[in-house]
């Protein structure tokens, strides 16, 4: 495992004070090693899991040639370019049934859609599309093409061929393709522990009544709903207070019972001695400041859990529920207090290397591109993350304006914006009417 010097050297340019998001990306993505227990699950167990196996099609499917359509099943080699031909009705068959007869040539059979297609045949007419007797069809030139409206057997899946891959986050879409291959269960990598705190004399927790100078924690509530929406188990450790008693028990409560720690509030990034220290005593960790905007502050970094072993928490280790966590060190993520950087930080930096952590191997979604409906003041020199709102212009196109005052503690913004507009670290100014790319909240938060 290498150390977060090791990793360091290796980014181009490095440098603490003024981090590049970029550089952040890239030493998440060395220092992040995915988790790798095993579950087996049902499929309703599964959803949102990550695949810790490939899944192999056990059959093909569809597992015959079927019909794509209500109609008429006839050998469509039987079809003349700019001719019409008429069919003998001989009988037909349903979704379910197997057609045990024999058709010839001038013959057909009405057919339902998903029923399997008989020997010989490989071609259907939809009904709507024929003139019909009580014994007879008749097509009209031009109306169908050899192969038409036949499914082919394996033409989704074919048996012995991988369907799924590991890595891949099961959607529902995946759950579905699981289930057409007759299988109950799939293998999927352990669900993830995070452990949550906020830190700082002026928090207040719900609950608690008014004081000068404190304002309630949101942040804690807002990471546990991004938290949810990833599947994680979330551990709330509560606020915790600026004494190095405190936020070492809190460190070592997290770290002996998750696999990653989140913290919020200035503290937590170095502004005070103690955090620096109680967090290096237990690990190593990085304090940066990141060329971004908002959320400039970030610490990153593991605590180790063979260096928890006298602490009087781990001694009482055997009274936390879900203790149990095989991995040796916790990834440490201190965000800004403030609430829009928090929560930006989280989605640019901690939630990719969470899926990461979880075992996903997907690619990042792409970012939309909308055009600016209005001018979008910025400063080259940093990659701003500004609150928008996408919609569709009058011409069909999509357009995103800013949600107004960009204040990192304007949280309201963040409930009203649909995206955020991602402002390169080289761009300026953006006129209206330029390309901006966006990263939608939609399935995030």
């Amino acid at each position: 495992m290498n150390t977060l010097d090791q990793i360091t050297t290796e980014l181009v340019g490095y440098n603490p004070h003024n981090m590049s998001a970029d550089s952040v990306t890239s030493f998440l993505t060395q220092l992040v090693q995915p988790v790798t227990e095993v579950q087996q699950l049902s499929l309703c167990q599964a959803l949102g899991r990550v695949l810790a196996a490939d899944i192999i099609s056990p059959i093909s499917v569809p597992p015959h040639n079927n019909s794509a359509m209500d109609g008429y099943a006839f050998d469509g080699s039987q079809l003349r370019p700019g001719e019409g031909l008429s069919l003998k009705i001989v009988g037909s068959v349903l979704a379910g049934q197997a057609w045990t007869g024999k058709v010839q040539a001038g013959e057909c059979l009405q057919i339902m859609t998903g029923a399997m297609m008989p020997p010989g045949l490989d071609t259907v007419v939809p009904q709507e599309l024929v003139t019909r007797t009580d014994t007879h069809i008749c097509l009209p030139p031009h109306t169908v093409r050899p192969g038409d409206h036949c499914r082919l057997m394996g033409e989704d899946l074919q048996q012995g061929q991988p369907a799924l891959h590991k890595g891949e986050l099961l959607t529902p879409a995946a759950i579905g393709l699981v289930a057409s291959l007759g299988l109950q269960s799939v293998p999927v990598y352990r669900r993830l522990k995070v452990a949550t705190l906020s830190t700082g004399n002026e928090i207040l927790s719900l609950g608690e009544p008014p004081r000068p100078g404190a304002v309630y924690d949101s942040n804690r509530y807002t990471l546990f709903g991004l938290l949810t929406r990833l599947g994680c188990e979330v551990i709330d450790l509560g606020v915790v207070r600026d004494e190095p008693a405190a936020l070492q028990a809190a460190f070592e409560q997290a770290a002996s019972q998750a696999d990653a720690i989140i913290t919020s509030g200035g503290v937590s990034v170095g502004e005070a001695d103690h955090t620096k220290q109680t967090m290096a005593q237990l690990g190593e960790v990085a304090f940066w400041r990141v060329a971004m905007r908002p959320g400039r502050p970030l610490a990153v970094g593991r605590i180790f859990k063979d260096k928890l072993t006298s602490s009087p928490f781990t001694k009482r280790a055997d009274s936390y529920e879900n203790k149990s966590c095989p991995t040796d060190s916790a990834i440490l993520f201190g965000l800004p207090g403030n609430p829009v950087a928090a929560m930006v930080s989280f989605l640019a930096f901690v939630r990719p290397a969470l899926l990461r952590l979880m075992g996903c191997q997907a690619e990042a979604p792409p970012l939309l591109q909308a055009h600016a409906s209005e001018i979008i003041p910025k400063k080259p020199g940093r990659t701003e993350y500004q609150r928008g709102i996408v919609s569709t212009a009058a011409d069909g196109t999509l357009q995103v304006r800013t949600t107004g005052n960009q204040g990192s503690g304007v949280l309201s913004s963040m409930a009203h914006a649909n995206g955020l507009i991602v402002l390169s670290h080289d761009q300026g100014t953006v006129q209206a009417g330029e390309l901006v790319k966006v990263m939608m909240f939609d399935g995030v938060m």
